[in-house]
């Protein structure tokens, strides 16, 4: 049967109504100790793709999905242990903790991983943006070779393949500030509510000038011409809308 290739030029060809949604555990024992030791994937899905040679804006890709990239890590310093995650404008910078990934079936730590922030600029005064990346490597359980029946591929250089691949998956974090803005807009209520600063406190009810909100009569003491009428009724409210003109 012949092997079903979705990746062209560096780019996920899925059939139309087909999503890639790998959990961590399928990402880590299905794809990326697969691709380490050399054993057939489950398709051919993920591209190979040096992360930081490229800005996560020009990667291979649609930019608005999350993005899946086989990539090899380069160190920093030819005797350390730092990996070099510098790109043309910028660098990943590690944030929080990383998060151990445990298979379902052996409740054995399969892989670690690592979750990145993109910076703008030079370290340390870059800016933060909302560019995401996962970084997926093997640990624990995961580092033993994969045994085929008739095909072992574990070769020599297998222990530095494990620590040189990593899967990454990158993704551009929506933003949730107009979000925000909108939950800290007054209501219409609110707004009714507020009165006017300027405008003086409503009179004490009476029997002779008061407004009744159920039924809409005034009563309206004689002697008092239109506009001081107007204006013992609108003290009532709270709206600077309700004063009439003279």
């Amino acid at each position: 049967m012949e092997k079903l290739n979705f990746v062209k030029n560096g780019v996920i060809k899925l059939p139309p109504g087909f999503r890639f949604h790998p959990t961590d555990e399928e990402l880590v024992l299905l794809y990326l100790k697969r691709k380490v030791f050399s054993c057939p994937l489950p398709a051919s899905i993920i591209p190979e793709v040096d992360v930081c040679k490229h800005d996560p804006w020009d990667l291979p890709g649609d930019s608005k999905q999350e993005r899946y990239f086989f990539s090899t890590k380069e160190a920093k310093y030819p005797n350390g242990n730092r990996w070099n995650r510098a790109t043309g404008s910028g660098y990943w910078k590690a944030t929080g903790i990383d998060r151990q990934i445990v298979a379902s079936k052996t409740n054995h730590v399969v892989g670690i991983k690592k979750t990145l922030v993109f910076y703008r600029g030079k370290p340390p005064r870059g800016s933060r943006t909302d560019w995401i990346m996962h970084e997926y490597r093997l640990a624990g359980a995961a580092t033993a070779p994969c045994i085929l029946p008739q095909k072992n591929n574990m070769t020599q250089n297998s222990a530095t393949q494990v620590e040189d691949w990593v899967l990454c998956r990158i993704f551009l974090k929506r933003s949730n500030k107009n979000e925000e803005e909108v939950s800290r807009r007054p209501s219409f209520i609110d707004f009714m509510m507020v009165r006017d600063k300027n405008e003086p406190a409503p009179a004490p009810s009476s029997s002779s000038s008061s407004c009744s909100g159920s039924s809409g009569i005034t009563e309206v003491r004689s002697g008092k011409s239109d506009h001081e009428e107007s204006s013992s009724n609108c003290n009532s409210f709270s709206l600077s809308d309700c004063r009439r003109d003279p």
